[in-house]
């Protein structure tokens, strides 16, 4: 292993050996302040007329809060009764544009982004984690409407960086603790990301971007503002993105092609009209899935065999015992030598996402807010099976897990204000239907044909293993009060209550290629009062203190056939057997913590407590183009921790953010399964870090401006007993650019570099995406991508 120099301020670390940084404790085991600048080359106007009064808004009383610079990472919610932390556009635009959202978010305390790709386009290799918590257990919204992310598997539900370009972002809040009871979320266990559109310009005009990047990579952006079109207001936009880039490793191309519009309509000074939408396509060939093993003995460029199909061919002839069976040279020293590397694994998706929200002042005191949507959604995860024989005799075939849903709703609220109480009540309504399938597609006989290429579509499939409906409905009412006790003491008090129903029923079974017959029927989850109870409370002229507690649960998710789901059961018997004891997932989140805000430093230190009931943990077995996910009750998780930012402004454009996270995440109980007992009891969670560490230095002075941001993360176990985990690790990332200025029609022309992974540390990214094993090894685990360098150029017009 190659030495490690680590710094007070900068981390510099070498491309360590892939022998020296994966660790298994076990064998191997197989089955009034000075003002922001204003951001250089922006086009989005001020805010339309209408005013929300927020029940987490800032206090009525005059205090000074610091207003961010371009630079900071993330802004402290000054005046919060929780935690909140925003990021804004102008904080967004140090990374290359095009970047995932999420991953932007991965600077912020208490998060753990990973992905095998460097600008998380991949649909499948990302995973997001706060405070323990996955995706599928936080909840999103954009511009109010709520993100589904109840589907099985992160590349189905984690569609934020389909949803909207990051360009278009105008900030991203983030409530690490638990969200507000407005918050439309039926998963909402430990915290809600909300993202917020720009609004169109007034005047004419907009903003192109060009990116180029390591391994053939670019992404053009074209948005165009209409201005005001007439006396009344009426603007709009328009933005095409279109973005590609080759594989690091291995071969195959991640292409993401997105429309994103929005109106904005005023009526008169105190009601407004708001439109968005979204297309988007996304074609991926992903990254091949790994395990500890397969990194001892083969390295981590180890990969799909795509184009090379004769050795995918072979390999499926060697694994049913065929004559001209044959594995790539060093596969023969793994206990799995058939299932390291499939032919491919290309995933698809398209995307329909629409919106429409009527805000109106009806008088002094009573605001009103209504938010229409919809959604259509479609997915397809192809991998070619060395198990199932095609027709043409080919001894391998295509496999795709795949869905469709769609889903509609609505949400409304009412807030009131009178004498010191603002009070809010309101409804959301989610009507949906998810459709998982498994379909298998003819491979030709080596020499007799081109493979099937999944990416340009396929034909009819000669098999449907199975084929699942789900139809669900959602309720949510919420009322809530925030009372201004005193001038520097706001109490906010409420709480929701959530009606959930689900129904499958089967629409295809083939028992010769399922193994089984899937269950049917109905669960439903209610929980009639979920309170929050949060206040905050001003010392002195910048420093606050806030506490908040919340009861929260999260519906049972939908899956296929023997997916992590209730309907995903093996069997009917077992899912009768099962629907009356299997408890939905809750928590109790109790947060309190300190901020403080002046010219030249902001701090936050956050302790928290949760204690989690019913942990569903997806216990995983079997090869993964045959995978079994069980979902098992794992009891309850003890969970603290403590984060702490500090952010130092010492001279004008200078700015220094520091933050620590520390996250204790324990199971109270053991777990028994097939009549062997899992020691879990004190054991960690899986997946998510115990420590974190993040800095970011950034400068700007005049035109020029640069910045360095480094993230530690500590070592992560994979296994639900502990017995295997991967190493923490180092990872640095390096920006720079200058503002040109003006020329002809264009405004505002940046040029920009960026260097992810800036010293090419190896290290496991994205973990569990296959789900994890109770004890020993699995192939669920992706590595990041090395060094890689991207140029872009940005104007105005």
């Amino acid at each position: 292993m190659k030495k490690i120099t680590l710094l007070t301020s900068v981390v510099l670390m070498s491309g360590a050996s892939i022998n020296g940084v994966y660790a298994s404790s076990v064998p191997i085991q197989h089955g009034k302040v000075r003002p922001s600048k204003k951001a250089h080359g922006s086009s989005q106007s001020a805010s339309a007329p209408v005013t929300v009064a927020s029940p987490v808004a800032t206090p009525p009383r005059a205090v000074a809060a610091v207003a961010p610079r371009p630079e900071e990472m993330s802004v402290v919610g000054h005046g919060s009764t929780r935690q909140i932390q925003t990021m804004t556009a102008s904080m967004m635009a140090q990374s290359v544009p095009g970047t995932n959202p999420l991953k932007l978010l991965g600077a912020m305390p208490a998060i753990a982004y990973n992905s095998a790709d460097p600008l998380g386009i991949d649909l499948w290799s990302q995973s997001f984690l706060m405070r323990g918590f996955s995706q599928d257990q936080l909840g999103f919204t954009l511009d109010g409407i709520p993100l589904g992310l109840q589907s099985y598997g992160s590349a189905q539900g984690l569609n934020v960086v389909n949803a909207i370009s990051q360009m278009n972002i105008k900030k991203v809040d983030v409530s690490q603790g638990a969200g507000a009871v407005d918050v439309p979320s039926s998963s909402n266990l430990g915290g809600v990301v909300q993202f917020y559109s720009i609004d169109p310009a007034d005047k004419f005009g907009g903003k192109i971007s060009q990116t180029f990047g390591s391994y053939n990579s670019y992404l053009t952006f074209v948005r165009i503002d209409s201005g005001k079109l007439n006396p009344t207001g009426t603007k709009f936009f328009v933005s095409y993105s279109r973005g590609d880039e080759e594989k690091w490793k291995g071969s195959g191309n991640q292409f993401l092609q997105q429309v994103n519009a929005k109106l904005v309509q005023p009526f008169g000074h105190s009601t407004k009209l708001t439109a968005f939408f979204d297309w988007d396509q996304a074609v991926a060939d992903t990254y091949g899935d790994t395990s500890l093993e397969i990194l001892h003995k083969l390295g981590s460029r180890v990969d799909y065999y795509y184009p090379n199909y004769g050795a995918a061919y072979r390999t499926a002839l060697y694994a049913n015992g065929l004559p001209g069976g044959a594995l790539p040279a060093g596969y023969s020293k793994l206990s799995d030598p058939a299932d390291a590397s499939y032919y491919d694994g290309p995933a698809t998706s398209h995307d329909f996402l629409g919106g429409a929200t009527l805000e109106s002042q009806l008088t002094h005191r009573l605001n009103w807010k209504t938010t229409l949507y919809a959604q259509d959604k479609a997915f397809n995860a192809y991998w070619t099976n060395p198990y199932v024989a095609s027709p043409s005799g080919a001894p391998l075939a295509e496999q795709n897990n795949g869905s469709t849903s769609q889903r509609g709703g609505f949400t409304s609220n009412l807030v009131y204000s009178v004498a010191r109480n603002k009070i809010n009540v309101g409804i959301w309504y989610e009507h949906g239907a998810y459709e998982p399938f498994y379909t298998f597609y003819n491979e030709p006989v080596l020499g007799e044909g081109e493979p099937l290429n999944p990416r340009n579509g396929t034909p009819a499939p000669f098999a449907e293993a199975w084929r699942l409906h789900y139809v669900n409905n959602t309720v949510q009412t919420h009322i809530q009060d925030t009372i201004t006790v005193l001038p520097n003491l706001r109490i906010n008090a409420g709480f929701r209550s959530l009606m959930f129903k689900g129904t499958s029923s089967v629409v295809e079974n083939n028992p010769l290629y399922s193994g089984g017959t899937p269950a049917s029927g109905s669960l439903s989850n209610n929980a009639a009062f979920l309170p929050q109870f949060s206040i905050n409370y001003q010392i002195a002229h910048g420093h606050e203190v806030f506490f908040d507690f919340s009861k929260n649960m999260r519906v049972f998710p939908e899956a296929g056939y023997s997916q992590a789901s209730p309907w995903g059961s093996a069997s009917q018997e077992i899912f009768n057997a099962e629907k009356n004891t299997l408890k939905p997932e809750t928590d109790y989140v109790f947060e309190g913590g300190y901020r403080y805000n002046s010219p030249i430093m902001t701090a936050l230190l956050t302790l928290y407590h949760t204690d989690f009931h019913n942990r569903l943990a997806t216990v995983t077995e079997g090869n993964l183009v045959s995978i079994q996910s069980l979902l098992r009750n794992v009891g309850d998780v003890d969970m603290n921790g403590v984060d702490g930012t500090l952010t130092l402004r010492p001279v004008e454009g200078l700015s220094l953010t520091n933050s620590i996270s520390y996250n204790s995440s324990k199971y109270g109980s053991n777990l028994t399964e097939d009549g062997a007992v899992y020691n879990l009891k004190g054991k960690q969670e899986v997946n998510y870090p115990k420590l974190m560490y993040k800095a970011n230095l950034s400068y700007e002075y005049k035109g020029a401006f640069a910045h360095i941001d480094v993230t530690y993360m500590s070592k992560r176990f994979l296994s639900y007993t502990n017995d295997t985990h991967v190493p923490g690790y180092w990872l640095a990332n390096l920006g720079a650019g200058y503002h040109i200025g003006n020329a002809g029609f264009l405004k505002n022309i940046t040029a920009s570099f960026n260097v992810y992974n800036l010293f090419n540390t190896v290290y496991v990214s994205n973990m569990g995406e296959d789900g994890n094993p109770l004890s020993g090894d699995y192939q669920s685990m992706q590595i990041g991508a090395p060094r890689e360098f991207f140029g872009t150029v940005s104007a105005g017009f």
